[in-house]
Formats: structure tokens, sequence, C-alpha cells
């Protein structure tokens, strides 16, 4: 009676260890693992110091990327395109060489109607940040050379940390990634300074003008009416070089990635009239003074990551494309300096990261089109993009290992009821 106990219980055991089993892999369980890789978007394509990809809003075949020396091209978005053109060149006009040159792009949210488009770039004589609008010409793909009309200059003390990003909110309004203005450390202290607009995110109004300025400052803005001599194009400050940020249209979340120093790259979103740090911390760690710093009314970023893995962070997009339907959700950014692209998911309290590609590129920035889908683009002069390797079944040695423990499993029972015949 004992045996007959026994092998029930060894039986029943063995079935709760393989359902559980079964249960647990994806494999079995019908569910396949997703890994990725990359992969030249546009194989006949290659451009000079690309460091943008923007969707045309009006025109799903349409990209245009951005040459840094000065040079946006557009092509038509397919596998097969062989050829761009340039539809706008201001090589004349910007002072190109290491962070320097023609850093952004936008359209404006009325560009079918308007033909209205922004550039961000830096010029000499003095150095200096220029935002500027132009017109397309009759031709759509070729931009009005001589429409050129400035909006905001902003004088720059040194040749690093220029930003670079622009973007239209859901408010209508137009974003400036702003950095400190360089050098090492901020030794201007122009991350905390709010008088003046570097280290910034700005936001302003290009659809009115105000007093002496081609723009007005939306009536919202967190630092309208102060008298404290704080200047109100400032939508957000304590930033270090907010290379790339990027608008998630489901929730409308500001996501910045921070440039960081010889510590810390960090991720943040970003939200109106608050202060991200910089030059107090350099990510969730004390940078001035290096020990014991003051951190009553920072934010500390939602995500931060050491050099162990990476130099300069290429901030992203969250994911709402088809073609990658495991990632939808997640913030996709990169690292310029290792070349590793990772998801990022968080909920609101805690973050998960995943590495998803170690490419080795130098990666510049990341863009989507129309559709959503995901692109980024390298120094290489290459548009790429992620890719997904669907494992259908166990490797050799997985099934192999199964396979011992199934027939293990069984062995046990059998083994009872042998010496129970005996």
């Amino acid at each position: 009676m004992n045996n007959k106990k026994r092998i029930f219980r060894s039986i029943l055991l063995s079935l709760l260890m393989l359902s559980t089993i079964i249960t647990l892999n994806p494999f079995v369980n019908g569910q396949a693992i997703a890994n990725y890789s990359f992969a030249v978007a546009f194989v006949n394509l290659s451009f000079n110091q690309p460091v943008g990809l923007i969707a045309d809003p009006t025109n799903a075949n349409r990209l245009f990327v951005i040459e840094q020396p000065g040079i946006i091209r557009v092509f038509n978005n397919s596998k097969g395109s062989s050829t761009s053109s340039i539809f706008l060149n201001v090589t004349d006009q910007v002072l190109y060489g290491g962070e320097q040159g023609l850093l952004g792009l936008a359209f404006d949210p009325n560009f079918g109607r308007n033909g209205y488009f922004y550039v961000n770039y830096v010029a000499d004589n003095p150095r200096r940040t220029v935002i500027a609008r132009y017109s397309v010409s009759l031709d759509p793909n070729v931009a009005d050379s001589n429409s050129a009309e400035i909006i905001l200059e902003i004088r720059q003390p040194y040749s690093n940390h220029k930003g670079g990003q622009l973007a239209f909110g859901a408010d209508g309004f137009l974003y400036i990634a702003v950095g400190d203005g360089g050098s090492e450390g901020d030794p201007m202290g122009n991350g905390q300074n709010r008088s003046t607009l570097l280290g910034k995110i700005l936001r302003i109004n290009v659809d009115l003008t105000s007093s002496n300025k081609n723009y007005s400052i939306p009536s919202n803005n967190p630092f309208v009416g102060n008298t404290a001599g704080i200047l109100p194009e400032i939508y957000a400050y304590g930033l270090r070089n907010p290379w790339r940020f990027s608008f998630d249209d489901a929730t409308g979340k500001l996501w910045v990635g921070d440039v960081g120093g010889s510590q810390l790259e960090e991720i943040d979103l970003v939200e109106k009239g608050k202060n991200y740090g910089w030059n107090i911390m350099e990510g969730t760690v004390c940078f001035n003074p290096a020990n014991g710093c003051n951190q009553t009314g920072l934010e500390v970023p939602i995500w931060n990551y050491t050099h162990t893995v990476g130099n300069a962070i290429i901030g992203g997009y969250v994911y709402h494309g088809s073609a990658l339907p495991s990632l939808d959700g997640a913030y996709i950014y990169g690292d310029y300096g290792s070349g590793r692209v990772w998801e990022l998911r968080y909920d609101g309290t805690s973050a998960l990261n995943s590495q998803l590609v170690n490419s080795g590129l130098d990666i510049s920035s990341f863009g989507i089109d129309t559709q959503n889908e995901l692109y980024f683009t390298s120094l290489d002069g290459k548009i790429y993009q992620l890719t997904v390797v669907a494992i259908s079944e166990y490797p050799a040695i997985t099934w192999l290992v199964f396979l011992l423990t199934v027939l293990t499993m069984l062995f046990i029972p059998l083994r009872i009821w042998n010496r129970q015949k005996q």
C-alpha cells in the first residue's frame, strides 16, 4: 500500500513539474522569443555625417536627413531608393566641426498649408545658435533658400554642448534643446542660471510675434510674468547637453536624453518648470560639490547608466510601430560611444532596461516615419533599422535538456513500480 502511494505521489509530482515547464516555456506554449539585430534600411543610399532623420508630415513617401555640415536631403521612403536630392543647403552659414553644425529640423504643424520648416544650426562671428524658419519652394523637393527668417539667436561661449533638437509639441509650440554652452563642468553655471537660455529646454510660439521678437511666449510657460529676471522662454532647466528629445504621441510625455560628463548618461521625463539638476548633479550623483550636494527641488532621471556601457546617450522614441510589436510602448535609445541600443520601460515608479543590440556603430540620432517605424543614423553614412530574429524552436542543447528532464521524471515512478513487483 505504501508503495502504491509513493508511486501515485511520484507520478503526480512528475506531471506537475512537466506542466510547469510547458507553461513557462515560450516555445512549447507557442510563443517565440524575439531577439534583435539591425540592418541597413536603404542599402543604396549614403549620407555625409547624418545626424537626424525626420518624416514629411504630409507625405508618407518622403524622408529627410540632416547632414551636419549644413545640408538637408530628401528621398523616397522605399527600401530600393537609390538617390537623394538636396532640399536645403546652408553650408555657407553653418559653423561645422565637432559638436557644431546643422543640428535640428522640425516641420511646422501646418506645413501642408504654409510650407514652413525650422532649422537649428551653429553660426560664427560671433559663435551662436540660430533658429531659423524657411519655406518650401514651388518644387516640394526644394526649399526656398532665400526665405530665411531668423527666429532666435543664442550666444555660445564654447564649441561644445549645443543641444540641437527641435520639435513641435501637441500644443503647437516649438520646443528647443539648448546645451549648457560647453567647456567642461559648466564653468559659467549656465544650467542653473535662469537668466540665460543655455542648459535649457525652451518653448516658444512661432505663430505670433511680440515686441522686437519674431516669436512670442506661450501664456502658460512656467516663468511668464516673473520679476526675478528669469527668461520666459524657459520650459525646463538644469540640463547639460540634451542632444535629442522626443514626444510620446500616446501620452504626450517629453523624453530627453541628456549627455553626461565623466560619470553618467541620463534619461529624463521633462515637465514644465522643473530643474533637472545640472551642474549640481550629474544623473543621480552629486557633481558640484562632489559630495553632500543640496538636492532640494531637483528632479533625478528615471534612468542613468555608467560609462562601462557607453559614454554619450542618443535619445530616441517611444515605439508605436507595427514591425516590432514586442517593443510597443518601450522607449528605444542608444549610445554614440558604444553603439548599443536599449529598450526602457517605465511605469511611473520603476524602470526596466534591456539591451537590444550592440551595433558597434557611431549612432548619431533616431527618427521615425509617418507609420511610427523607427530608424537610427550612424556617422558611417548609413540609416539603420532594428530587425527581429524570432527563434521558433529550441537550440539542440536546450531540447536535449528538456528531453532528459522528461525521461527522468518518468523514470522515478517506473523504478518504484519495478521494485514493488520484485
